[in-house]
């Protein structure tokens, strides 16, 4: 016997010989425990990790469950999510649908491709319309200028002008104050421009009529016509204009639907029947003006403006007919470029088929720049 085991006590000895059942227990677990290194899972399915929540398996145990991703636009932060949580309308759910980040602001920005390349048109543009208002007042005696009423002319030019200019309404963020002064300016200085043309229309056609011998058109035809024609068709205009802002003007809007990664900030009309009144207004007065221009269709080739304009409103008809269904059918910066090409298109359309004969006359052919060679026997 060793001199360890002399040492023991009587109860020791029998304790190692015959162990009792608790410290056999503990044995047994040491020894679960270093056989397998880790305490057995009371659940049989792994724990679902963030941005995904829990589904229950009908066909399986209660312990048993699956795993999904969060929806588009939900998250959540913690494992064994019951469900997820919706982040805000101006925010968006990463692709691990674990934290949900600020959304993307989309408008027409000034260094948008598009916004510059109309910019550099529309300035394009101004810069010829105002050439053509030097040309026109440096030879405003001639017979040419005076033949197209001057007056008229010269509101034309300087209202196309402004149309021009407007399209920077369109550009940068917008605000209530612009959203207000886009369409409604825009509306009434094209109406005074397609007035004009109306009113161009009108004296040619009454000039022609009042040089026949005891015509009755005679009395009508004078600047106060062409003037008041002008105030009037415009003045309608500024009152659809004033309704509109009365009863249901546009307003700032922040999309938030329509893209889940995209604020879409852009101006809510307010009242579609305003906005198509303003529009539909300045087809009325393009229809009138191509009427008018169709029945002077067969005055003298030299004196006849007539076919200019007809070209010129087929032109605006066809460029704005176009422009409404794409207007409606897209969203931001798309609908606000749309819009911008329309006003530009029409705007230049006009200026080219009205004031672009006259200046060839004026420069390349000065010769039949007389009164004679331009009206014949006709008086004006």
């Amino acid at each position: 016997m060793s001199s360890y085991e002399a040492n023991l006590t009587k109860s020791e000895v029998l304790d190692i010989t015959f162990p009792t059942k608790e410290k056999q227990r503990k044995q047994q677990k040491i020894s679960f425990m270093w056989s397998n290194t880790a305490i057995p899972r009371s659940q049989c399915s792994e724990n679902c990790p963030t941005g995904t929540r829990k589904i229950k398996i009908d066909w399986k145990p209660v312990c048993c469950y699956g795993c999904v991703l969060c929806s588009e636009g939900e998250i959540s932060n913690v494992t064994d999510s019951e469900s997820c949580t919706p982040c805000l309308p101006t925010e968006w759910s990463s692709n691990k649908r674990d934290q949900c980040l600020p959304k993307d602001e989309e408008f027409l920005a000034f260094s948008d491709p598009f916004a510059i390349a109309l910019s550099a048109l529309a300035i394009l543009c101004w810069a010829i319309s105002v050439l053509i208002f030097g040309v026109f007042a440096s030879h405003k005696d001639t017979p040419i200028v005076k033949a197209n009423n001057k007056t008229l002319s010269f509101i034309l030019v300087v209202s196309l002008s402004l149309c021009f200019l407007c399209v920077f309404l369109f550009i940068g963020c917008p605000d209530n104050r612009t959203c207000k002064l886009r369409q409604i300016v825009f509306g009434i200085i094209f109406s005074i421009s397609v007035s004009c043309v109306l009113a161009k229309t009108i004296l040619v056609y009454m000039a022609f009529k009042t040089s026949r011998p005891g015509s009755q058109w005679r009395k009508f035809f004078g600047v106060k016509v062409s003037n008041s024609i002008v105030v009037m068709a415009s003045s309608i205009q500024v009152i659809i204009s004033i309704a509109w802002l009365y009863f249901s003007p546009p307003y700032l809007e922040q999309d938030t639907h329509s893209y889940q990664r995209t604020i879409v900030i852009q101006c809510n009309e307010g009242s579609q029947v305003g906005f198509f009144a303003v529009i539909g207004y300045l087809f009325f007065l393009a229809a009138l003006s191509f009427v008018v221009a169709y029945l002077a269709r067969t005055l003298p080739d030299r004196f006849n403006e007539a076919k200019y304009i007809t070209f010129s409103m087929l032109v605006f008809c066809s460029v704005w007919v176009t422009m409404v269904p794409s207007y409606l059918s897209t969203k931001g910066k798309k609908m606000v470029t749309v819009e911008m090409f329309s006003i530009l298109a029409s705007s230049a359309g006009l200026l080219c088929f009205i004031f672009f004969p006259k200046c060839y006359i004026i420069f390349l052919k000065p010769e039949i720049n007389t009164r004679i060679q331009l009206h014949g026997n006709i008086k004006i």
